[in-house]
């Protein structure tokens, strides 16, 4: 079994996460070809979440996100994304860890197929009947399903929430719809206090095709390409910080597990002793990728 050290994995993923001078990004079309190797990453990286993002691979280092407005990176970060809200080359909205996430086409049917979506613009009222979605969410889908995309501020005129006390109340409710991958942002609106706000529509008008790619592959099908790109992704992980990373799904063990043992069967992963781990077993997998190439 593989014993793997700090340095080697710290090393692999620099290079993985474009955190190099020489594999920084310079181009959106550096940003595309980037979020189509690792497969999603975020736009700002997270504090004790292990996963690329969009901010640090413009860098090329491993840097905090700067609070000047006029940092090159910073707004080089904002201003692809906001070029490519609703097109095709990412599918971008609060996903995972209910964070801005950017997901490569490869996997969009994938992620849609872990969600409560079934191919309807209507099957929402099934999770109002059963309970699982809030007044506030309901208010806003609704609001994009009769009247079409609509800027923030709009939307919250339109459900009755414009108001500062409800504001807290309106957010949760979009983050909900978001991680349900039910409404995402595809441009920007000149509007409010900032002149810039997110105008949001239902991703099914987007990418109606979507649906039924995630019905041809199925939850399992998701699971192991889902689990796969992360491992891919970051070198070397534990089970547990999978379903971090993924906790917005609600995977049970036994998911992981099958996931995990498929792609060992095929491959792709192996198990291994990462640094802190106990030394009379594995404690977590390591991409056969990375191994090859190093």
């Amino acid at each position: 079994m593989l014993t793997l050290e700090g340095d080697w994995i710290a090393a692999e993923r620099d290079h993985r996460y474009r955190r190099t001078p020489e594999r920084r990004m310079r181009t959106i079309d550096d940003a595309e070809a980037f979020i189509n190797e690792v497969g999603f990453a975020f736009l700002w990286p997270i504090k004790g979440v292990e996963a690329p993002n969009l901010f640090q691979a413009i860098a090329g280092r491993e840097r905090d996100v700067p609070m000047a407005h006029d940092d090159p990176d910073n707004n080089l970060c904002w201003g692809w994304k906001d070029q490519s809200l609703g097109g095709r080359r990412w599918y971008y909205a609060k996903l995972l860890r209910r964070k801005a996430t950017l997901i490569a086409p490869r996997l969009w049917a994938a992620f849609y197929a872990l969600t409560r979506n079934y191919g309807d613009l209507h099957d929402y009222l099934e999770q109002v009947r059963d309970g699982v979605m809030t007044h506030e969410a309901r208010l806003i889908y609704e609001a994009l399903l009769d009247l079409g995309p609509l800027g923030t501020v709009a939307l919250r005129k339109a459900t009755g929430m414009a108001a500062e006390a409800s504001k807290t109340r309106f957010e949760r409710g979009l983050v909900e719809l978001q991680i349900d991958m039910k409404v995402l942002p595809v441009g920007v609106a000149e509007e409010g206090a900032w002149r810039y706000s997110f105008i949001y529509d239902i991703p099914m008008r987007r990418y109606p095709e979507l649906p039924l790619q995630a019905r041809q592959i199925g939850s399992a099908e998701a699971w192991r390409l889902l689990v796969g790109a992360y491992v891919d992704a970051v070198i070397a992980t534990t089970t547990r910080q999978i379903a971090q990373i993924f906790h917005i799904f609600e995977p049970t063990t036994r998911e992981l597990e099958r996931a995990l043992d498929a792609l060992a069967a095929a491959g792709r992963i192996e198990p291994a002793r990462l640094p802190g781990g106990k030394a009379s077993g594995p404690t977590g997998w390591v991409s056969t990728a990375a191994i090859r190439v190093s």
